[in-house]
């Protein structure tokens, strides 16, 4: 049953349905199922990576959807955008990133939480081990460098800095700067930025070499917390939303399943997923995978991980205060964890956990 708020939102969205673009129009058309009658979702993956929702169809925990990869993403705002234009079916990327599409009344809701950070699974803002740079007031006139602008790294450090009380025209002073992941270290040794943005095996392997420190991390400032969200487009919810609750709680019983199952497992599936997909990759990478972080059970979103980035970004004035609520953007309703299928406590099947 579909929830009364994202009923009423559905059926905006269907009254609307004329005005939007010929893609998004067409893509709705062109839902297709397979002989047996799941619903197909294209989706974009990432190279020598597995998704959430990879693994939950190597582990059989969809019955009604099929994943048709039809490419890799570049960046979590396009992969958003991607799906909102009907290039894909869903598509993920941080919860601001996910707002600002929002804001600008594009019609889509995020259904399930699948990145975020922990204790083992972070973000980190790491300068030369004898950078003068030492509180965020030493970054006025420094550069900073991230994989994408207006996404995850922006909000990130325009947050820090303004916690570590800048003003507003103070901030505009740091420069952001785009650098792709694997140049990162580089150009920072090299001192074309003063600050690299670090994470995963890019970390691991620059802390590894030595001769940098971090300047903050994301989990420093939020702790263990999800930061981005997977989304559909309202229209393809309410003609598909049977597909759509499957393969919300198969990806959720998937995250779960990284929650509570051994590292090396993990690891190992991960593995064995990359090399049966044939698309040719280097599992490496997949050895410096920590954990899911991912905070919720199964990756149930809460009020607090939307209205975060919603208060900055009315702070910034980049939204009107009062336009969007954390209900208007997101539904825990397909998730087992959070819609009283499973106890949040429970594992991937439901099964009550052996206490430690």
């Amino acid at each position: 049953m579909i929830r009364p708020r994202l009923a009423r939102t559905l059926a905006v969205t269907a009254a609307l349905l004329s005005f939007t673009s010929l893609a998004v129009a067409c893509s709705s058309d062109k839902t297709v199922t397979t002989a047996d009658g799941k619903t197909v979702l294209r989706y974009e993956g990432t190279t020598g990576q597995v998704s959430f929702s990879e693994l939950a169809a190597d582990l059989g925990y969809y019955q009604k959807v099929e994943l048709n990869w039809i490419g890799d993403s570049t960046s979590g705002p396009q992969s958003i955008q991607n799906a909102a234009t009907g290039q894909t079916d869903f598509g993920g990327a941080f919860n601001g990133a996910v707002l600002k599409l929002a804001a600008a009344d594009s019609p889509v809701t995020s259904v399930i939480g699948y990145y975020g950070s922990d204790k083992e699974t972070f973000n980190g803002y790491y300068v030369l081990e004898d950078s003068p740079i030492r509180t965020a007031r030493d970054l006025i006139g420094k550069k900073v460098g991230m994989n994408t602008l207006g996404a995850h790294h922006e909000f990130l450090v325009r947050e820090w800095l303004a916690r570590e009380g800048l003003t507003p025209d103070e901030i505009k002073q740091v420069e952001l700067t785009v650098v792709p992941p694997v140049n990162t270290e580089q150009a920072l040794r090299q001192g074309q930025v003063d600050v690299g943005t670090l994470g995963s095996v890019f970390r691991d392997k620059a802390v590894e070499k030595g001769g940098i420190r971090p300047l903050f991390t994301d989990e420093s400032i939020f702790g263990s917390f999800t930061y981005g969200s997977l989304l559909f487009r309202n229209d393809f919810i309410a003609k598909n939303e049977e597909a759509v609750a499957d393969f919300v709680q198969g990806t959720a019983r998937a995250i779960r399943w990284t929650q509570t199952t051994p590292r090396d497992q993990v690891i190992a599936k991960y593995k064995d997923i990359i090399t049966n997909r044939g698309r040719n990759e280097n599992t490496d990478l997949v050895d410096y995978w920590r954990s899911p972080g991912v905070a919720g059970p199964g990756g149930v979103i809460t009020d607090q991980e939307i209205q975060t980035w919603t208060d900055w970004l009315v702070r910034n004035g980049e939204l009107e205060d009062g336009k969007l609520t954390p209900a208007d953007v997101y539904t825990n309703e397909y998730n087992p964890y959070a819609n009283g299928t499973y106890h949040a406590d429970s594992g991937p099947d439901g099964q009550a956990l052996a206490t430690k």
